[in-house]
């Protein structure tokens, strides 16, 4: 490892990112946890109209996410300026996206949560309660743009271990 990566200083905004149903909010709210953190969910940063389109099945466009990602870049560019340190779970699928939301590249870290479609269309098929349903995972995957510059971390595994591996690859 370089100095300058072991001198780098401690992030102070983690996004943990990856399509619906990879368990950002699950793992996101572990992680804040053992950390001692705040947690953010990019969900509730999502105007009225873009929640009702995605609860009819309709995926958002790139107008839509507009509002969103600046509402989001503000959150984080606070909390890396004044804190509280934090996660946030936020899907940013698209690397476009991802550059809207960062700020300060030394004080944040990508976290990819990865896992198969079938894994996750599972997982979907047991969630209740939230606005995007299966009916938007294809559209999820087809826009997604891996990460090349995050953390990958398998979601076939606990919550748990998926946590301390997070913990272990970011070194907190």
């Amino acid at each position: 490892m370089s100095d300058d990566a072991e001198n780098a200083p401690a992030p102070r905004v983690i996004v943990i990112m990856g399509v619906e149903g990879s368990g950002k909010t699950t793992i996101g709210q572990m992680l804040a946890r053992a950390l001692g953190w705040n947690f953010s969910d990019a969900d509730e940063f999502h105007t009225p109209q873009a929640k009702a389109k995605m609860a009819a099945g309709a995926a958002l466009t790139d107008d839509d996410r507009r509002p969103w990602l600046q509402a989001l870049r503000g959150l984080i560019a606070d909390r890396i300026k004044t804190g509280p340190p934090t996660v946030l779970a936020c899907s940013a699928l698209k690397q476009s996206y991802r550059d809207a939301l960062t700020v300060d590249r030394a004080r944040m870290a990508f976290v990819y949560l990865k896992g198969g479609i079938e894994l996750i269309r599972e997982r979907l098929r047991m969630r209740t309660g939230h606005y995007a349903g299966l009916e938007l995972l294809d559209s999820q995957f087809a826009a997604l743009e891996e990460p090349q510059d995050a953390l990958a971390v398998d979601i076939s595994r606990t919550p748990d271990r998926i946590v301390g591996d997070i913990r272990a690859g970011l070194k907190l």
